[in-house]
């Protein structure tokens, strides 16, 4: 059990200080939006900045929206960790529980940008990832707009993504024919708790197998055993 604790412990602080190493990076040396291309023009770095959850979707523009948000992260984050020991105390496969690891890993990773971004780096109202409509929050840019801002504080920061598809299906493909394969702009801790997911799903009849059924003999199983009552005969 210990070992798979280890095991897994590393990994998860591996993802961690990836996840962080990566997005101060882009932080420090990027402009917003910016974008550099990685492997060709399919597959670039780009920064941007978003308030909600993954992917880049959104959970409404009051401060209690984002609060209630992260209160979430940090129970969901909590509820994993100790699922996650007790697990393995209960001697879960270890590739089940580097899958609750992982998952474990992305969520924290993106709470760490909410509860301390907004402390180490300088805000910005001006830019548009840090702007909020209907926030009530108005500050002006340039001297000459008005815009309305988001929240700012322990809880309230953005999250950093960076990675982003720029492949785009055939123009002949119906319905989809010519728009972006996967739109969306993500981190490694989003990548890290969608593998987690799929790793659970593709393999739940492994993680989770039903003690309470046997497993039906094959054609061939059958087949033999019948020859063999018949002889016995």
């Amino acid at each position: 059990m210990r070992k798979n604790l280890w095991v897994v412990g590393v990994l998860v602080l591996v993802v961690l200080l990836a996840d962080q190493i990566i997005k101060i990076y882009i932080k420090t040396h990027f402009m917003p939006t910016e974008s550099v291309p990685v492997f060709g023009d399919w597959f670039v770095l780009e920064y941007v900045e978003n308030q909600g959850m993954a992917f880049g979707t959104t959970f409404g523009n009051q401060m209690w929206h984002k609060l209630a948000l992260s209160i979430f992260r940090i129970i969901a984050i909590i509820g994993i960790g100790y699922y996650w020991v007790k697990q393995a105390k209960a001697g879960a496969r270890r590739e089940f529980l580097i899958a609750v690891g992982l998952i474990f890993a992305g969520a924290t990773g993106n709470l760490i940008d909410s509860m301390c971004y907004d402390f180490i780096f300088k805000f910005d109202p001006c830019i548009g990832f840090n702007q909020l409509d209907g926030s009530g929050l108005k500050t002006t840019c340039f001297e000459a707009f008005v815009v309305e801002r988001r929240h700012t504080g322990f809880l309230m920061g953005n999250v950093v993504d960076m990675f982003k598809f720029q492949a785009h299906w055939p123009k002949g493909m119906p319905w989809l024919g010519g728009s972006e394969v996967f739109p969306a702009i993500w981190n490694l801790a989003d990548a890290s708790i969608t593998i987690g997911v799929v790793m659970v799903f593709l393999r739940q009849r492994t993680y989770f197998p039903n003690k309470n059924t046997t497993k039906k003999p094959g054609f061939f199983q059958r087949l033999f055993t019948k020859k063999e009552e018949v002889s016995a005969d």
